[in-house]
């Protein structure tokens, strides 16, 4: 079988990694990355660290309001399909390069297979979401990580296609977590502890473009009582610039550059508390045992938070302060994603599919 697999931001590297690795057993791949994350920090470093093979296209699309970046990326998918051919697109997630791919490759009759499936945060405000929505609808294979996301599809008529495999992401730490251990000294470099330290990351528009909210994350963050390791995602250390934030940032927090796979599973692995308004990240801070904190009214992972190791606070620097030095887990950690076998069964199941329609 000849696959077409689309990625394009760091959630997506770390993801296609593990599948990538099993499906090139089996199958001829065809890895395109569109460039939404373009430089070495947010693009390349993973690429390295987690050997993903070089992408056979790199099409260059890089950033841009949200309408031009995937109509940009959407012809020149096309392109890439209509030159290779493949019997299946694979798309990861939910960003600009997951719709775009499962739009091309749905327009071509391409059969589309979604890893990532049937996440919603009922929030149509994120652009996530509607990115996320549309792949599905669009998508013939539905490759779920969770029951809630099965159940999700089921609640809009999706029936057809569904499969509950676990999550990738599981399966991309299992074969790290030893290799970061030995590999990554990002505690020693920044100066801090296990246990004595706070992670945070902050990257979603609706935070880093409202100097009231980053304000108030910074005020609740400097209040911790302890030190703050904030990588800093390009779009907010731009805005953290503009709002002359940088400057005055509190004495506790280290502003240091963004990590690789590596290093970030390092940090998360031992720090006391995550802070984050990503999903991925609080997805990982539970597989890592580790309380979270999302700054986000909402999420696409509640079954972290319904199992008491995730908070919902939002932007409010006292509810933040208060989830600082009060969260803490309500209960013993489930095995909520899977037993890290996702990507054998992604390939089992489009082995199976050869020579039959989707679904």
């Amino acid at each position: 079988m000849k696959l077409v697999s689309i990625v394009g931001a760091r959630p997506q590297f770390i993801k296609c990694a593990p599948v990538s690795r099993e499906l090139r057993k089996e199958h001829e791949e065809i890895l395109v990355h569109t460039g939404q994350h373009y430089d070495h920090g947010m693009s390349e470093v993973f690429f390295e660290e987690l050997a993903i093979p070089k992408p056979d296209y790199n099409l260059g699309i890089g950033s841009g309001t949200h309408g031009r970046q995937t109509g940009a990326m959407l012809g020149a998918i096309e392109d890439v399909l209509v030159t290779e051919e493949p019997d299946v697109v694979l798309v990861y997630g939910d960003t600009n390069s997951t719709l775009a791919g499962a739009l091309a490759a749905a327009k071509l009759h391409v059969p589309v297979a979604h890893i990532e499936a049937g996440l919603r945060s009922f929030d149509r405000r994120m652009p996530e979401e509607v990115n996320r929505v549309l792949t599905d609808h669009a998508s013939d294979i539905l490759f779920c990580p969770t029951e809630t996301a099965v159940k999700n599809l089921a609640a809009e008529g999706i029936t057809e296609g569904v499969h509950l495999v676990g999550d990738v992401m599981c399966d991309a730490m299992n074969y790290n977590r030893a290799v970061a251990e030995e590999r990554s000294r990002i505690l020693e470099d920044v100066g801090v502890r296990p246990g004595g330290y706070l992670a945070v990351t902050v990257h979603r528009p609706s935070n880093t473009d409202s100097r009231e909210n980053i304000t108030a994350i910074l005020g609740a963050l400097g209040d911790a009582g302890e030190p703050v390791v904030f990588p800093v995602h390009p779009r907010t250390r731009h805005y953290l610039g503009e709002y002359g934030l940088l400057e005055r940032m509190p004495e506790n927090v280290r502003v240091i550059e963004p990590l690789g796979y590596l290093d970030m599973l390092r940090l998360m692995a031992h720090a006391k508390k995550i802070l984050t308004d990503s999903g991925g990240v609080q997805k990982e801070a539970y597989m890592l045992g580790v309380p979270c904190i999302t700054l986000r009214e909402n999420t696409e992972w509640v079954e972290t938070v319904e199992a008491g190791w995730n908070v919902l606070v939002g932007a409010g620097q006292e509810k933040i302060e208060d989830a600082i030095h009060s969260f803490s887990p309500a209960s013993r950690q489930q095995n909520l994603f899977g037993d890290g076998d996702a990507c054998i069964r992604i390939e089992e199941i489009l082995t199976g599919l050869q020579g039959a329609p989707p679904g």
